[in-house]
């Protein structure tokens, strides 16, 4: 290739680029993107947003009602992300999250040798209904502190169902309210 065949292709290549340049700049000018008011897609962090504090739920909706409609076979469906980091036979060893055999009725902390979270081991109170409620609905917002990284089951009869099946999972299951 001779030099002025070089300087050919060379001007080709400067010319492309000026061209994508050029018509970048001008796409740029003639079509201006609207920024949105708000995000389409939020992110649950556990916090509400600061002007929708005021009209937003504090927190989740009484659970009794939705417990007499409770469906445990739909319940364990549910329960099937809480399998990642818990197990729920009898006797069966921890996995990131301790075994939750039993849990309806048992005291916060309940499993021997499992490295809970000091915000877990300050609960003095044992987990009621309405206790694994707030917690199944935020757990981070019910308990600071906690090692449990879940958003939480948002949605009422889902987090019934998971209830009615964790009650379940016991040698003598409690009493669900009927009501």
């Amino acid at each position: 290739m001779n030099g002025f065949e070089f300087n050919k292709v060379m001007a080709a290549i400067l010319v492309a680029l000026l061209v994508a340049m050029l018509s970048g700049f001008v796409a740029h000018k003639l079509i201006t993107p609207e920024k949105l008011a708000k995000n389409v897609f939020v992110v649950d962090t556990g916090q509400a947003p600061a002007m929708a504090m005021s009209s937003a739920p504090q927190g989740p909706a009484p659970i009794k009602p939705f417990l007499a409609k409770a469906d445990d076979t739909a319940g364990q469906k549910t329960a099937r992300v809480c399998g990642t980091c818990h197990s729920f036979g009898k006797g069966e060893a921890a996995k990131i999250g301790p075994n939750l055999y039993d849990i309806v009725g048992s005291k916060h902390a309940h499993m021997d040798g499992f490295n809970y979270s000091d915000a877990m081991k300050a609960m003095a109170s044992e987990w009621t209904i309405d206790e694994l409620n707030a917690f199944l609905y935020s757990p981070q917002k019910h308990m600071p502190g906690t090692k449990m990284t879940f958003a939480g089951i948002k949605n009422d009869q889902d987090r019934a169902n998971v209830i009615a099946w964790l009650n379940t999972l016991s040698d003598s299951p409690k009493p669900l309210p009927k009501e």
